[in-house]
C-alpha cells in the first residue's frame, strides 16, 4: 500500500469514526435525566447509558437489518411472536410447549377452585369467561409452525374442568366462530380482540348469566356509539423490530373501530350516586388487557348485555391470577362484595406459571387447599357439552 493510499484510508476511518460519533451525539438532543438525579449516586450515569444504548445508531442498524433478513428469508420475527399467512401474527405464548405444564396447571386449578370458594363464602356468584386463542379462532392463517401439542384441547380442557369444578363457564368459542363469518372478532397484527370481538363475548355472557342468575335492583339503559376508526399497529409488531430502515416490511395496520358505552341520561344520575353509595354494585369484573384496555371497549359492552353497572378490576400485563388475587384483598370486596364477578381468563394462561411472590404464602397455601380435592381436574381431558373447535 502506497503512502497516498494509508492517508487515504486513515481519512476515511476517521471521516467514518466522526460521523458516527456526531450521529451518536444527536440522539440526546432534547434528553432530560429525571427530576432529582444526581451524579453522585451512579443515576445520572446510568440515565445517560440507557439512553445511548436505546439511540445508538449502529445497533438500531443492525437490529434493523438483522431483524429483515429473519423475516425475509425464514419467515420468523423475535421471540414472542409467530408468523402466520396473509400478515396475520401470534402470540407464540399460543404455540410453544410449557415447561412443566401439568403441575402449573394443577396448581391454577386449585388457585381457580380457591378463587371459587373464597367467593362462595360471600355469597359471590363467580362466572369464569374462558376466552378462546386466537390461534384457535382462525387456524386458516396458521403459517408453518402448528401449536404445541398442550394447546390443541387446553380450550375443551378448560371447560371440561370448570364443569367438573361446579364453576359456570359459558361457551364463548361458538358465539365468536358464528361472528368471525361476518366481521374479524380478533385483530390481525396484535394478542387482543377486535371491539366488535368484545361486544359479541359480552353479549353471549350477558345472556346466559341473566338465565343462570338473574341480577338484583333496577335495570340500567346503556348505548353504544362507533366513534371513529382509526390504522392500528398491534402489540405483535414489537417482535418485529423492522422500523425504521425496513418498515415497508412490517404488516399493514389494522383499522381498529373504536367504540364508546354511556348510560342513557336518565339513568346517569342514578349510575354515579350508586358508585359513591352503601349500594351494592351488582357486577365486578377481573382480568387481563381483554377487559382492562378501553380500546376494546368489553367493559363497556358488559354493562350494556347485562343492564347493569359493572366495576372494572382487570390489570394489564399481569395475567388473570394476580388481578383476582389482589381483588379478593380489597377493602370494596370484603366490605361490600358484589352479586357476581366475572373473571376473564384466556385459555393459554391455565398451564403458565403464575408469578405469586408479592401475595402471604400461608394465604395461598390456604386457597390452594380448598381446592385440593380436584387437584386432577386440570389433567383430565374430557368431553365437553359444546362441540369446539380443535387447533390444527
Amino acid at each position: 500500500m502506497t503512502r497516498s493510499l494509508r492517508i487515504l484510508y486513515i481519512a476515511l476511518f476517521l471521516g467514518l469514526l466522526l460521523g458516527l460519533g456526531a450521529w451518536s451525539t444527536s440522539s440526546f438532543l432534547g434528553f432530560n435525566v429525571p427530576p432529582n438525579t444526581t451524579r453522585l449516586n451512579g443515576h445520572w450515569a446510568k440515565a445517560v447509558e440507557s439512553r445511548y444504548d436505546e439511540q445508538f445508531p449502529i445497533k438500531r442498524l443492525g437490529t434493523n437489518l438483522w431483524a429483515a433478513l429473519d423475516f425475509t428469508l425464514f419467515g420468523e420475527g423475535r421471540p414472542g411472536v409467530v408468523l402466520g399467512r396473509d400478515n396475520w401474527l401470534f402470540s407464540d405464548e399460543e404455540f410453544k410447549p410449557v415447561a412443566d405444564s401439568e403441575q402449573h396447571m394443577q396448581e391454577n386449578w386449585q388457585l381457580i377452585q380457591g378463587v371459587r370458594d373464597r367467593l362462595a363464602r360471600q355469597n359471590v356468584q363467580l362466572v369464569l369467561a374462558i376466552i378462546p386463542a386466537k390461534a384457535r379462532l382462525y387456524p386458516e392463517f396458521i403459517g408453518e409452525t402448528p401449536p404445541a401439542v398442550l394447546h390443541r384441547g387446553l380450550y375443551d380442557q378448560f371447560h371440561s374442568g370448570a364443569k367438573r369444578a361446579g364453576i359456570f363457564a359459558p361457551d364463548l368459542l361458538g358465539a365468536l366462530t358464528r361472528e368471525k363469518r361476518a366481521g374479524q372478532v380478533f385483530l390481525r397484527t396484535d394478542t387482543h380482540w377486535t371491539p366488535r370481538g368484545a361486544e359479541v363475548v359480552a353479549q353471549s355472557l350477558g345472556q346466559a348469566i341473566l338465565r343462570h342468575t338473574p341480577l338484583s335492583g333496577e335495570p340500567q339503559a346503556f348505548t353504544t356509539e362507533t366513534t371513529q376508526t382509526e390504522p392500528y399497529s398491534g402489540d405483535l409488531t414489537h417482535f418485529l423490530p423492522l422500523d425504521p430502515l425496513f418498515a415497508e416490511l412490517l404488516p399493514p395496520p389494522d383499522q381498529l373501530q373504536l367504540r364508546n358505552t354511556e348510560a342513557r341520561q336518565a339513568d346517569q344520575a342514578a349510575t354515579g350516586d350508586a358508585l359513591f353509595s352503601e349500594q351494592q354494585v351488582p357486577v365486578a369484573l377481573v382480568g387481563t388487557s381483554y377487559s382492562a384496555n378501553q380500546r376494546w371497549n368489553f367493559l363497556g359492552a358488559l354493562r350494556q348485555a347485562l343492564n347493569s353497572e359493572v366495576v372494572n378490576y382487570a390489570e394489564d400485563g399481569h395475567g388473570p391470577i394476580l388481578p383476582m388475587l389482589k381483588y379478593l384483598q380489597t377493602d370494596e370486596f370484603n366490605d361490600s362484595p358484589p352479586q357476581l364477578v366475572i373473571w376473564e381468563f384466556p385459555e393459554r394462561y391455565l398451564p403458565m406459571p403464575a408469578d405469586l411472590s408479592e401475595f402471604d404464602p400461608s394465604w395461598i397455601t390456604q386457597l390452594k387447599a380448598s381446592g385440593a380435592a380436584d387437584e386432577r381436574l386440570a389433567s383430565t381431558a374430557t368431553e365437553s357439552d359444546t362441540p369446539t373447535q380443535a387447533m390444527p
